[in-house]
């Protein structure tokens, strides 16, 4: 008897197996690569023919809230009761690829974490993360009588809210383009683009790059002015996010930013405004300045959540 754990962005899933506690055979896959979920996770169940899987655990990026699931930025969609009977398991929880996120917290030690800037953890203190990647995911974690439980929401898909004339460059970019500026469409993968567009029509400059990991390889590298100004102003951007997330639910315990992209520039983060934005918050500046802020530098805390999120629910 097995369980596994997965988690699914809108690029990639990783699957793994859960033994004696741990989260071992991880396995990456695109997600273009099959046509639904089921045949992504049976092909991962066929590499390890010894096992028979019985219980698992999807933590996925989109609502998840009624029985039929479609990904928010991939074309899959699937009801949980009948991909339950094609994995013949015994149970199968799907839960927010955030709530995932926010239940690998506790489990994270120091050295899998990058603090950005001062403050100070309170232990038991309500909790915020957030996250880059092909979307922008958000989550809460607060301490009950019964342990940590999960907020969920739908954050990244709140009204994207400029602070300087930057900011402002870019909202319009946005409203012309889609009627509409969501924060993500600022945070995430396609939101380094859409910065570096504008950023581009409004300074005069050829737009030379398409890809988000070609901007933000040349900025980190100081090869290009442009793509320096646009990561420059997504982490002046995060910060001002972050800092609205502390205010929201004051997140003494920390806020912490996961997802697929900040952890590939963790030193160019650190020395950005990201820590000066999070504090510009006026008169409510020393409501949050001792609030701290870090970047889960481990890549399979999504999964390490979605072990700890399936013994918590086989255990009751």
């Amino acid at each position: 008897m097995s369980h596994f754990v997965a988690d699914i962005g809108g690029t990639n899933i990783r699957l793994a197996r859960v033994s004696d506690g741990k989260v071992v055979d991880i396995k990456k896959y695109l997600c273009r690569e099959f046509e639904t979920i089921g045949d992504a996770i049976t092909n991962y169940f066929d590499s390890f023919p010894e096992h028979t899987f019985t219980h698992g655990c999807l933590a996925i990026a989109c609502p998840v809230n009624s029985d039929e699931v479609a990904m928010t930025n991939h074309s899959w969609r699937f009801s949980k009761t009948t991909l339950q009977q094609q994995l013949k398991l015994t149970q199968l929880c799907v839960i927010n690829d955030f709530t995932a996120v926010a239940h690998s917290l506790p489990v994270l030690t120091p050295q899998q974490l990058v603090k950005i800037g001062h403050g100070n953890v309170n232990q038991r203190g309500n909790i915020a993360v957030f996250g880059p990647g092909t979307g922008l995911g958000v989550e809460h974690l607060t301490y009950t009588s019964s342990g940590w439980q999960t907020l969920d929401g739908e954050g990244g898909h709140v009204d994207f809210a400029p602070i300087d004339e930057l900011d402002i460059v870019i909202w319009r970019h946005l409203v012309n383009l889609h009627g509409r500026a969501s924060a993500e469409e600022v945070m995430s993968g396609r939101g380094i683009v859409n910065i570096y567009n504008a950023l581009c029509d409004h300074y005069g400059e050829p737009k030379r790059y398409t890809e988000a990991s070609d901007i933000s390889q040349r900025a980190v590298s100081k090869e290009c002015e442009m793509c320096d100004k646009t990561l420059a102003q997504f982490c002046r951007i995060m910060g001002s996010f972050a800092g609205n997330l502390a205010l929201n639910l004051a997140t003494t315990g920390g806020i912490f930013i996961g997802g697929g992209i900040a952890s590939r520039f963790t030193d160019y983060l650190k020395q950005s405004d990201f820590r000066e934005r999070f504090l510009a918050k006026g008169h409510m500046y020393s409501y949050i300045k001792d609030i701290p802020t870090f970047v889960i530098a481990e890549p399979d805390h999504g999964l390490l959540g979605a072990s700890a999120y399936l013994k918590q629910h086989i255990e009751g």
